[in-house]
């Protein structure tokens, strides 16, 4: 079910082999560290973040109320954040973890990083060309792992105030762009390739912007130069995310509701059933501000794109890492039980693929999803295929044929 970090997919495994973490040496008792260096909770997020896009994808409206509602709403937005915060993550993995590579297999790494994000840009192309309602991350993502690939050599200070101030400047500039694009879109070079995520979409107007998605990648390289395996690192980490999530959504509700007019300037799109747009601060259950006015940037919705949204969202993230890496060590009870989502993690390109190839054999034409049964039995075929194919092989199919893919790399002198 694991890996060496140089054969990461859409999300790499965490781990290199059983026992060892990438770049840590073993830990001993009595420091305050866990006993061993792996960081399957890594995959158990993954896992977690694969069932909150298929909730996003095939579970049922969150409009339709009640529990259930609830928790589909949880998932939009917050799950594609988790997996853009993984993605830096493993960009980490694959270019050293705790400490870069350098020489050859410095640029070896970084060759193989480019190989995989251009491989993701032609994938992800391919599955929006499919015409399934699904917008599609897989190209969004190649692209974010050209971006931030120049800042692999940084540690986890410098990446964070990068992270933070590109989710504070990025949001407004992305505002300022979209303003200025032509109403009718862009044409020619800049809307290549047609019915797909041009460079455009791509860059400023798509569903995952990278101006305004490249932070939460940037976040997730930073928290991955830290000693996950420090238990003082993951209660500060802990902290971290809770706090900037309630920064974040808190600051978005206190701004709508004490800036003058706020409430009222927001699209009709993001007004709830009573008349008002109060829960733009955390929802886009019916919908969230399209950026037409200033008052859209004081949302905190998923897919807002705003700094506040940006910040709830990565504290989301750093928060369920968090859990995660300390609920597998700390029970291993839980471990046990969580084994066939840790499994789905340690794949989440293949299990990413499946569903959007799933949405397209059964010629799913609307989302939300039908009903919670078609949620269940996706999670369930899903699980399943994992659980089994981890008993035999190292890697996922997919993950398979991207670490054949990347064999070129080798070639770098």
């Amino acid at each position: 079910m694991t890996q060496h970090a140089d054969d990461m997919a859409l999300a790499a495994p965490a781990t290199a082999r059983p026992g060892a973490s990438d770049n840590e040496p073993p830990k001993t008792a009595g420091t305050g560290r866990v006993p061993v260096g792996r960081l399957i909770g890594v995959d158990l997020a993954r896992g977690l973040a694969v069932f909150g896009m298929y909730a996003a994808h095939v579970g049922p409206d969150p409009s339709r109320g009640g529990i259930t509602g609830y928790l589909m709403e949880l998932a939009h937005g917050r799950a594609s954040a988790l997996f853009a915060f993984l993605a830096g993550f493993s960009i980490m993995l694959i270019t050293g973890r705790r400490t870069p590579k350098t020489g050859r297999a410095g640029r070896q790494a970084v060759a193989k990083v480019v190989i995989r994000a251009l491989v993701l840009l032609v994938l992800g192309t391919a599955l929006t060309l499919a015409g399934t309602p699904v917008e599609v991350i897989l190209a969004f993502y190649g692209l974010f792992f050209l971006l931030v690939l120049p800042l692999y050599r940084l540690s986890a200070g410098p990446l964070a105030i990068i992270a933070a101030g590109s989710a504070l400047v990025l949001p407004q500039v992305l505002y300022v762009i979209l303003h200025a694009l032509p109403a009718d879109g862009a044409s020619g070079l800049w809307a290549w390739p047609a019915d797909a995520d041009g460079i455009v979409p791509l860059l400023f107007t798509g569903s995952y912007p990278a101006l305004a998605w490249v932070p939460f990648v940037i976040a997730g390289m930073a928290v991955a130069r830290l000693d996950l395996t420090a238990t003082a690192v993951r209660i500060r980490l802990a902290i971290t995310g809770v706090s900037l999530a309630v920064i974040g959504y808190g600051g978005s509700f206190l701004a709508l509701h004490l800036v003058p007019g706020a409430l009222t300037a927001l699209s009709p799109l993001a007004w709830g059933e009573d008349g008002s747009a109060a829960s733009a601060w955390w929802s886009d259950t019916w919908g969230y501000a399209d950026g037409s006015t200033p008052a859209g940037l004081l949302v905190a919705s998923p897919h807002s794109e705003t700094t506040l949204s940006i910040m709830a969202n990565t504290g989301v993230a750093i928060a369920v890492l968090a859990g995660c890496l300390a609920a597998v060590d700390a029970f291993p009870r839980f471990h046990r039980l969580a084994r066939p989502v840790i499994a789905v993690g340690s794949m989440s390109l293949t299990a990413y693929v499946f569903h959007i190839a799933g949405i397209h054999v059964l010629g799913i034409e609307e989302l939300p999803g039908p009903t919670l049964h078609m949620l269940l039995g996706f999670i369930a075929a899903v699980t399943a295929f994992a659980t089994l194919w981890s008993r035999h092989f190292r890697r996922g199919p997919l993950e398979w044929l991207l670490g054949k893919a990347t064999k070129p790399a080798e070639l770098v002198r």
